[in-house]
Order: structure tokens, then sequence, then C-alpha cells
């Protein structure tokens, strides 16, 4: 490794004319780009270089000699950096890392939007092992201007995973999100938790073939994508209960498909209350369940396609029982919205909003944690608490009854 002269040669000839400034003789590219290049092979044997307009200086991305010597003791320890990597653009690099992850589909899916709308935009025309500190601050600046505190933690934490995935690959050495953090939430986030009135009012609004379906938001705390995803088969009305196992995926670029539940938890049985079991009875005798051939990715390494009866099918734009099918994410949101809307449930507050219902209901019933965590299927009782951390309020008045029942008076 060594720091080398682009300007002027190192073994001048005899009749070489004297460049005038220097006073050495110049090469062919004399004036032309970054005089001092420093060259050394990689960890691969492969040569690398890379120019610099200063030679000496304490700075290794812009002093030469500083460059030379830090690589050098890269190399030494075995911490040699990819710098072709490192001088990729974060938008480039960033799609080479999402190539690599292993996500469902909608996960992918809503990543590729992250990065599309609020990365690549401000930051994806900088060279990866240029960003800094300041940069990060900066676009979490300009993204907390638009964005809700829950949606900017998430695209946050797909930003610090590109650059701590740089990291480990060896394309830098510190991540630029090192110590930076989100400013605190300064408002409490809170659910949007539909009434009683409001969950019926929804279901007379919805097309008659869609009514049952808040019943099983509200009365069984299931997903969307579970409900659109329920077969015939997993419902058993005699016991009330339904096994989930599947759910109804939307991407864009191919017809709905049945994959995964979301996390191994989220494979359950749930007791079905009265109302949704008589919601449910209603709509199959009304709406027979006839067989639709659908993929099915529930098992990724072995998919397949067959023969499914889903509980509930998109009819088409005229209603046509001859034109069954899954239904589309687009056409439930539509018609969601059309009957959502007249009973006061707010703009941007879906299907989800049945789920939240049904969780506080059991939380002011006086479920436990536990409970409350195995009937939505959530990972683990943490993610319980946090999303209805609110929900408790009389905690501290429950504890101080049951000791006074425990304890009595005071002899």
């Amino acid at each position: 490794m060594a720091v080398y002269d682009r300007w002027h040669k190192s073994r001048p000839r005899p009749d070489d004319e004297l460049c005038r400034e220097h006073k050495k003789a110049p090469t062919a590219e004399h004036g032309v780009g970054k005089r001092w290049q420093v060259r050394w092979r990689d960890e691969d044997g492969e040569q690398q270089k890379r120019n610099f307009d200063k030679k000496s200086g304490k700075n290794p991305d812009v002093h030469a000699e500083a460059f030379d010597a830090k690589v050098k003791a890269d190399l030494d320890s075995g911490r040699g950096l990819d710098l072709d990597k490192g001088r990729m653009k974060v938008a480039a690099f960033g799609a080479l890392w999402r190539a690599d992850l292993i996500h469902r589909k909608s996960t992918a899916e809503r990543m590729e939007r992250v990065f599309k709308v609020h990365v690549d935009p401000i930051l994806g025309n900088l060279e990866v092992a240029k960003v800094r500190a300041s940069h990060i601050r900066r676009w979490i600046k300009d993204r907390n201007a638009v964005l809700a505190p829950s949606t900017m933690s998430v695209v946050y934490s797909n930003l610090k995973s590109l650059f701590a995935w740089a990291v480990i690959d060896r394309v830098i050495s510190i991540s630029p999100c090192d110590g930076v953090k989100l400013p605190k939430e300064t408002e409490k986030h809170e659910h949007f938790i539909p009434t009683p009135d409001q969950v019926h009012g929804v279901a007379e609004h919805l097309p008659a073939r869609y009514s049952a379906i808040p019943y099983l938001g509200a009365g069984c705390g299931l997903r969307g994508g579970e409900i659109m995803g329920l077969e015939v088969d997993a419902i058993d009305l005699e016991a009330g209960e339904i096994d989930v196992g599947q759910q109804l995926v939307c991407v864009t670029g191919r017809k709905p498909y049945l994959g995964p539940v979301k996390t191994m938890t989220s494979a359950r049985t749930v007791e079905v209350p009265d109302v949704t079991l008589r919601a449910l009875e209603r709509h199959l005798e009304r709406f027979p369940p006839v067989e639709v051939e659908i993929e099915d990715e529930t098992n990724p390494k072995k998919p397949t396609t067959r023969a499914a009866r889903l509980a509930f099918m998109w009819a088409g734009m005229q209603g046509n029982a001859r034109d069954l099918s899954p239904i589309p994410r687009g056409n439930w949101s539509h018609a969601w919205s059309a009957a959502a809307r007249p009973v006061g449930i707010p703009k941007g507050k879906g299907l989800h909003s049945l789920r939240h219902f049904f969780a506080t209901r059991l939380i002011h019933g006086g479920a436990s944690v536990k409970t409350v965590q195995l009937a939505l299927g959530h990972a683990t009782p943490t993610i319980t608490l946090n999303t209805y951390v609110g929900e408790w309020p009389e905690a501290h008045e429950r504890t101080r009854s049951l000791m006074d029942r425990a304890l009595g008076n005071v002899p």
C-alpha cells in the first residue's frame, strides 16, 4: 500500500520536461481529477484504488495518507471495508439489501413503499459511506413533520436496519444512526374504539354478503386477513369455535392468495359469542359457500393451488354469484368506507378498529394480559401491554381493594 501522485511520474526519463509549478515530470493525467491515489489489494486479492484532492491530514475521508493508514490497519485486523459498496448510493444499496431479506410478501411491499416514499427522495442520492448523523437528524426533522409518531417509528426502524446491515457486511465501520433518536412523542396515541351501536350500524350498511364480517372483528378479534381467508371448514357452529390458521394475502401484481398467519401465536382457536354465531349462521344460509381455485402458500416451502370454500367472497361489481372470487383489498376498502362514514366511524379507521373494540371489552371486563394476548394472537404479552396499556385504568384501585379484602380492618 502507498500514496501515489497521479499528476507526476515516479520514474521520469532524462528528456522529460518538468512542469513549471512542481518542477516534476508530468503524467498524461496531469491536472485531471484528484491528484493523490491510494492503491491496495482487498481481502480477496483484488486491486482497489481511491483518489483524493489532499495528501496530508487526519481525516481519512479527505486525506490520502490518513485513508491509507486506516485501510492498512483494517486489513491487518481483518476489518477491511468494501469500498465499492460504500460508494453506492443509498437508494441502490437499499434495493440490494431488501432483495436479500426474508419477509412475507406483504411486509416486503410495505418496506418498498417506505423507501420509495420516505427514504430515497431525501437520502437516496448520497453515497452510503458519506451519510453522517447530521444527515439522519435532518431527515428525521423532515419526516417527523408529516408522519404520525407510530408511522415514523416504523420508517426509522427500517432505515436503522439498513445501516446496521451495512456495518455487519463491512461496508461502513459505524452506522450514522448510532446515537440518533426520534423525538419523544408529545401526545399519547389513542385507538379509535367503536361503540356497540357503530358495530351494529356498519354491519347494517354493508352489502348483505359482508354484514357478518364486523361481528367477527368485534366479537372474536380476528384480523382482516384472517376473516377474508376464513374457510367454512374452520368454523364449528355447534362448539362455538373458529380455528384460525391462515389469512388472505393481497399484494400488488398478483391475485389474492392464502398465506400463513402473522405470527406463530396467531394460529389459535377462538371462542365465538352468540351474536357472531347467529350472524355467521344467517350468512352461510343466505350465501352457501362454493369452491374456488386459489393459490395456497400457508406452507411457503410447498406452495400449491387448491379448491377452497371461503366464508366470504367477492361477487363482482354487479353482485353476481357466478363471479365469486376472494375479496380484493381495494374492493373491501371501498365497501367499508361506504358503510363506516354514515355511522360516524372516522376516515382512516378500518376493520382493525373492531379488533380494538374486542380487546378493550375483554380488558374492561377484567381479563388478564395473558388472556387478551392469546385471544388476539399477539406474539408476546409485552405487545399486548404496549398496545393497550391505557386500557387498564383502574389497576391501582383494584390492587387496593384486593388488599383491603384480604387483610380486613386494622385490629
